[in-house]
């Protein structure tokens, strides 16, 4: 695959373009393009990442197809059955692109924790809780929590996401609503880390995106992919160390060497720090899915 930064579908209507992902509206139903996007400290990097955007969606419609607990907004991902007027576009969007519900998307992310990292980390330090949770005293860098923890955050177009308690997110999205993603992220995220468990990952963290169709509620965005949760190679964990992870951290550790503000426009990245990190993505699909990338 070629990689791609960019995508227009001439006479196509592009609702929006995200981070990664470009949303084109197709009137009833949406196209979900996953580009080869990447972004470090909210910044989007020049250079992308060749098969990032084919691994976030095929890991996404893996996890969509698998979860026949939880509905979700994916539609198809078979670009055979896709409408017709998207043929022509065939070779962008092959691998990369899914057909979506549209949905009315809550304004909270559902982050679920399994073990002590990122902000997260930085909170217990301070608080000895996360989003209003209260933690076990004592606990260090990387250790496993009790039980998975719910703590849900503000979504943030431009900028950081914000940890809220519960009570808040009750307030943001109606209290039976909080309950029910609560339930569905917690259930998800357990599914998710069984399955990971057997192909040597350890899902330390994840987050979800839960959208209403009516009164129905569904899984939408991405999901259990290398953007979206943290994933650390099972034979590599350490409690009290961060670490090696299937994302975007080689590029993390790079930028943290340079004399960069992290503000746009974001620096180029050396030849090997894309291909490691390409390196990455991929092993992450195929130790989850089992399959090639296609």
């Amino acid at each position: 695959m070629t990689p791609l930064r960019n995508l227009d579908l001439p006479g196509i209507p592009k609702l929006r373009s995200g981070k990664v992902r470009e949303v084109f509206d197709l009137g009833d139903t949406l196209l979900f393009v996953a580009t080869d996007r990447l972004s470090a400290f909210d910044v989007i990097l020049p250079d992308p990442i060749p098969d990032k955007g084919a691994v976030l969606n095929q890991i996404s419609a893996f996890w969509f197809r698998r979860f026949d607990f939880v509905e979700s907004h994916m539609i198809t991902a078979d670009i055979d059955h896709f409408p017709s007027e998207l043929a022509p576009f065939v070779e962008q969007l092959e691998g990369r692109s899914m057909l979506v519900r549209k949905t009315k998307p809550l304004p909270v992310e559902c982050v679920v924790r399994g073990y002590l990292a990122g902000s997260g980390w930085k909170e217990y330090q301070e608080s000895g809780s996360i989003s209003g949770v209260a933690l076990p005293k004592g606990l260090q860098l990387a250790s496993p929590l009790p039980q998975p923890i719910f703590t849900p955050s503000t979504k943030s177009e431009a900028g950081h996401d914000e940890n809220i308690d519960w009570e808040k997110c009750c307030a943001t999205v109606g209290r039976d609503v909080a309950e029910r993603v609560k339930d569905l992220s917690l259930k998800i995220y357990e599914a998710g880390r069984e399955h990971a468990a057997k192909c040597g990952i350890i899902v330390a963290d994840t987050k979800f995106e839960f959208g209403l169709l009516g009164d129905e509620l569904l899984l939408i965005d991405e999901c259990l992919t290398p953007d979206s949760s943290r994933f650390w190679p099972a034979d590599c964990y350490v409690v009290g160390q961060s670490p090696p992870s299937f994302d975007k951290q080689f590029v993390r550790d790079y930028l943290e060497t340079l004399d960069w503000n992290k503000t746009p426009p974001g620096p180029k990245l050396p030849a090997e720090i894309i291909e490691k990190t390409a390196a990455k993505y991929r092993e992450a699909f195929e130790r989850l899915t089992g399959a090639a990338l296609s």
